[in-house]
């Protein structure tokens, strides 16, 4: 798939576990897994804007594009 989800990556620079992000934007840990594994087949802009807020950062710091 052409979008990478940086979002381990990013967790790991806050100090955040995903069971703490998952609680502060209000999904559960298996809908974050399936985000973080790139296996959802899209993500609502409220949740991309919770998981921002949650984490001070910018969508382009989550989600990459990349050309196979």
């Amino acid at each position: 798939m052409p979008i990478i989800i940086n979002l381990d990556q990013v967790l790991a620079n806050r100090n955040m576990k995903s069971k703490e992000l998952a609680e502060i934007v209000g999904i559960t840990e298996a809908n974050l897994s399936i985000l973080k594994s790139g296996k959802a087949k899209a993500v609502r802009f409220t949740t991309l804007e919770a998981i921002c807020k949650a984490l001070d950062c910018q969508p382009g710091d989550i989600l990459e594009y990349s050309e196979d």
